[in-house]
């Protein structure tokens, strides 16, 4: 019998280490289209976020995007809000331990570009029919 020492989750900044290598990885042409937008890492989304896009269980939210999408910037606009793209600790966590499938760094460079797509103005749906997911 082999003896197995738990292993605590990753923690918050071991999240946005993983983030900031799936960043670093992505197309530069990508990157620099997305502009600069702000990564935070947190356990799980505000109850006012929640509430706001009626999602009651917050492990159904893995990650966000907050601010004005490329398509709807202008430069008239009042200083924008900086573009920012939360990464939401637990729910990543409980949905790779569910899927067995895939690993952590995969799980959060999926979660990161599917939040860039709403940067760049893409639909829960464009982005379903791009990867081939409807």
């Amino acid at each position: 019998m082999t003896d197995y020492a738990p292993r605590p989750a990753p923690s918050l900044d071991d999240f946005e280490a993983i983030a900031r290598r799936a960043w670093a990885s992505l197309p530069s042409t990508f990157t620099r289209l997305a502009g600069d937008v702000v990564f935070r890492i947190e356990d799980f989304a505000d109850p006012e976020i929640l509430d706001d896009m009626e999602i009651e269980d917050p492990f159904d939210l893995t990650g966000l995007y907050s601010g004005v999408d490329l398509t709807r910037q202008s430069i008239s606009d009042p200083l924008p809000a900086t573009p920012m793209v939360f990464l939401y600790r637990r729910p990543i966590l409980d949905e790779w331990a569910d899927r067995g499938d895939v690993t952590l760094g995969d799980l959060i460079t999926h979660v990161l570009v599917h939040e860039i797509g709403h940067h760049f103005g893409l639909s829960d749906a464009d982005m379903d029919a791009l990867l081939g997911e409807d």
